[in-house]
């Protein structure tokens, strides 16, 4: 089989759920099916415009009811727990039993402040599943053991019950059951949290011998890069390892599966010199109709060489880049008009104002769109946006090349 590059986006943002009607009604089974078909929601600390896991729902559908996903990653029955997948990430509870290969090695795999700790007390562990059992769902704040910290720490100053309750974490023995407004993770045991039915399959793994715990790692891994090949439509091996950060060795040998049970089609795509499978089921649109803004830690963009190979943009997010180097800004959206990147975009939410800041405005020089299309459709995204957030106002500070005209179209369209 061969794809044009052009085959190959559409099939691509088709997996992703990008092209569907964005003005309809969103309800409890379009979050399903959207867990189903993307299997994570990446999670990230930066509030400067809305949480990284509430915007990959905005860019398939619009305007929706954020409380859908605090109910599906918070209340029972739960679709999504907190864990390790991209990265930290709300993930299809389905999965959980696929990870358990990630939680039994959270004691070789921790290091620094985490090992220190719990080498040098390992008592600490039981202290705080004790302390949890007891006090039920609770913040690390919440269990604090009243040690003395060090004011002037320039990393992660956690407390001992924050560093333990990490670890436990990592290594399944608690869990995370949600987030407070502080957005602090609250932690209970698994087994008030987790369904039973995905306890349940992962505690085969538990005192297994070495054969079928090598076996149930082989599976956990087919099933992982499964997910991905079904996420990603079309992909690379470093595509496939990267969704869930899977190694190289069992991804490579779950790709082989795979293609042996036909569900990973080889393929061939223009100017595209890697190895390249397609999902068996994967749509082929003829076409793809969207205006949407996507999120530095949507799946969609996960894989930075991914983006520049199917879509020839080179994106950096610039929140980890000096702000002396930063090209585009600090927290950069990408504006997608049907099946092409056409602008970049920084954005904040001043709450205490109300108004929805563009801090940059750059339309993609190689988009090929006609600079007065970018304007109006990013103009009309950004108003969605804004009403979506309940910001009443847009400010355009003035930075970048779209910026002058996006400033005036949003004027004229008031």
């Amino acid at each position: 089989m061969r794809l044009t590059q052009a085959q190959a986006r559409r099939v691509i943002l088709a997996a992703q759920g990008i092209g569907r009607d964005r003005d309809r009604p969103v309800g409890m089974r379009q979050l399903s099916s959207t867990i189903t078909r993307l299997g994570q929601f990446q999670i990230d600390s930066v509030n400067v415009l809305a949480r990284a896991h509430l915007m990959p729902m905005y860019t398939r559908f619009g305007a929706y009811d954020t409380s859908l996903l605090t109910r599906a990653a918070e209340q029972a029955p739960r679709r999504l727990f907190e864990f390790w997948g991209h990265a930290a990430s709300l993930i299809d509870v389905e999965l959980y039993p696929a990870l358990q290969f990630r939680r039994e090695a959270a004691y070789a795999e921790t290091w620094g402040q985490m090992r220190a700790l719990i080498d040098a007390h390992p008592e600490i562990a039981d202290t705080m599943v004790a302390m949890v059992r007891e006090r039920g769902p609770a913040t690390a704040r919440d269990l604090d053991l009243g040690e003395q910290r060090q004011k002037d720490n320039w990393g992660w100053n956690w407390s001992m019950a924050k560093t333990a309750l990490e670890w436990l974490y990592w290594c399944g023995r608690v869990t995370v059951a949600g987030r407070n407004t502080q957005f602090e993770r609250v932690y209970d045991l698994p087994e008030r949290v987790i369904p039973q039915s995905s306890l349940d399959a992962a505690a085969c793994w538990i005192d297994a011998p070495p054969a079928t715990h090598d076996a149930l790692t082989r599976q956990a891994h087919v099933t992982l890069v499964r997910r991905a090949a079904q996420a990603l439509g079309v992909a690379t091996a470093r595509c496939l390892r990267d969704y869930f950060r899977t190694a190289q060795a069992p991804t490579k040998a779950a790709i082989t599966e795979l293609v042996r049970t036909g569900e990973l089609l080889p393929v061939e795509v223009d100017d595209l010199n890697e190895a390249t499978w397609i999902w068996h089921e994967a749509r082929r649109p003829r076409t793809i109709k969207a205006t949407t803004l996507v999120s530095p830690f949507d799946s969609l963009i996960f894989e930075r060489k991914r983006l520049a190979g199917f879509f020839n943009i080179d994106y950096t997010i610039g929140i980890y880049t000096p702000k002396e180097q930063r090209t585009h800004g600090y927290y950069v959206y990408l504006l997608l008009i049907d099946e092409t990147y056409a602008a970049r975009v920084d954005l904040k939410a001043d709450r205490a104002t109300g108004t929805l800041v563009i801090q940059s405005a750059w339309l993609e020089p190689d988009s090929g769109l006609p600079h007065s299309r970018v304007v109006s459709e990013l103009a009309a995204e950004l108003r969605r946006l804004a009403d979506w957030l309940g910001l009443p106002d847009i400010h355009v500070v003035g930075k970048g090349d779209l910026a002058p005209d996006l400033a005036r179209h949003l004027v004229v369209g008031q």
